[in-house]
């Protein structure tokens, strides 16, 4: 789950994890994973995102976990689901999902006090081209963003990259919402946005040790989205105009960004939808 730049992470000094603390970490972003895959086995035309809620709720909670969304400031349901225009923080109902939308799943677990957090966007059977496009930009966006996520780099870097990214493809990121340190709490520093945006100082920089989540929202057109008054959580485009997400979990390690929350069955860095 996203943070608004408006509702910015809790304030202070990053997380930096010792080795025996990234274990848990781990963990919980191996689950996190695990339970992706299993979310993939029921993507399909005629699902409701509602069902597919109760399917992660079950799961998570039969492994003995806690499905992190849940009650999170009031939200409703164990996951997000952001179907077509809905950037982020999309709440599961009844509708069936229909050949041809995307739809981005966004899940967070807790695994013994560990938080693990990712989201995949999905394409329900076959996809209009500029749905595919966007689907693949984002996801290719999300790789640009690990690996500009390099230790003694400022973190500006990774915003800088995917922005750059993105519009050279004529596509749009989303400013408003960002990524976030993780660990044993669900939202802390650092804040990562996915534009350029110079976050203070020449000494934020990124550190072995610190984790965050890397989480591009792309817009098919306008950066801009408004937040839906209804139920106070779902984000759409302004335009009304496609978006897609991917977001992985990362620590910085000695030697670069090491993905925790990699799937087995999902797409791998040079994927092709």
């Amino acid at each position: 789950m996203s943070v608004a730049l408006r509702n910015k992470v809790k304030p202070g000094i990053p997380l930096y994890l010792e080795e025996e603390e990234r274990e848990g970490l781990r963990a919980a972003s191996r689950f996190n994973a695990q339970l992706m895959d299993f979310v993939r086995e029921h993507i399909r035309p005629g699902v409701t995102t509602l069902e597919i809620d109760r399917l992660v709720y079950d799961y998570t909670t039969d492994h003995g976990h806690i499905p992190a969304c849940l009650g999170y400031k009031n939200y409703p349901r164990s996951i997000c689901t952001s179907v077509n225009e809905v950037v982020c923080h999309g709440i599961p109902d009844s509708t069936p999902l229909q050949e041809g939308d995307i739809v981005n799943v966004d899940l967070t677990t807790i695994v013994n006090g560990w938080y693990g957090d990712s989201s995949e966007t999905f394409i329900i059977g076959q996809a209009a081209p500029d749905a595919r496009r966007v689907v693949q930009v984002a996801f290719d966006a999300l790789y640009v963003g690990i690996q500009a996520a390099q230790p003694f780099v400022q973190l500006c870097e990774i915003g800088k990259a995917v922005e750059r990214y993105a519009k050279v493809r004529g596509f749009e990121v989303v400013r408003e919402y960002q990524g976030h340190g993780i660990g044993r709490e669900f939202h802390q520093d650092p804040g990562v946005p996915h534009h350029y945006q110079r976050i203070g100082a020449p000494q934020d920089l990124i550190e072995p040790g610190m984790c965050f989540t890397v989480e591009p929202m792309i817009n098919a057109g306008t950066w801009r989205t408004f937040l839906d008054s209804r139920d106070s959580w779902t984000v759409r485009t302004l335009d009304m105009a496609l978006s897609a997400q991917f977001e992985h979990t990362i620590l910085i390690t000695d030697t670069g960004p090491e993905v925790l929350t990699l799937t087995q069955k999902g797409p791998q860095m040079g994927h092709r939808f």
